[in-house]
């Protein structure tokens, strides 16, 4: 039966990546660990864990008060209940601010991209604007509708005005003729 042995480093390839080593401590990913806690941060500030809480606190205190004596776990001063609703909040601080810290991580970033946004906007409308202008430099020395048609108006009009005259001209020979018959 052959065995074979893992490499040394003098034997791996250039090309190829070293074989991580296995290492005692656990593995941490940031990424998850901060979706848990915002997880646990949207539930903690929810109605439902006020309820919840509200009941556990109520009966806790039900119990120990009004309770069979063997039920008393924590008498009146309620040290234990305390413990734990401190225990309880030393764990849900740092989660929400981790949550907070997150959250304007994300702010911050679409903040930059609305920025960038917003910087090629202006870029592309005074590029457009730049170029209706240059548009209205170019036209200025172009004829537009309007010109044309007001133009055209005008040779009609005059058009019709020579031919008026030419009928005025050869109206009174008209009237000549009409006598002589």
């Amino acid at each position: 039966m052959i065995v074979a042995s893992r490499p040394t480093r003098r034997e791996t390839r250039l090309d190829q990546p070293y074989e991580r080593s296995r290492s005692m401590r656990g593995s941490y990913d940031p990424e998850r660990f901060g979706h848990i806690s915002e997880k646990v941060a949207r539930y903690i500030g929810s109605w439902a864990f006020i309820a919840w809480m509200t009941v556990v606190v109520s009966a806790w205190v039900l119990i120990n008060t009004v309770g069979p004596e063997a039920w008393h776990v924590d008498p009146f001063p309620f040290i234990f209940l305390t413990l734990l609703l401190s225990l309880q909040a030393s764990y849900a601080a740092p989660l929400i601010l981790l949550a907070q810290n997150r959250q304007s991580d994300r702010d911050r970033v679409q903040y930059q991209e609305d920025r960038l946004r917003t910087e090629r906007l202006l870029a592309d409308s005074d590029y457009l604007a730049r170029e209706i202008a240059a548009l209205r430099l170019a036209l200025g020395e172009v004829a537009t509708r309007d010109y044309i048609r007001g133009e055209l108006r005008d040779m009609v009009s005059d058009l019709r005005e020579h031919i008026d005259s030419l009928n005025l001209d050869d109206e009174p020979d008209a009237r000549d003729h009409t006598h002589d018959q």
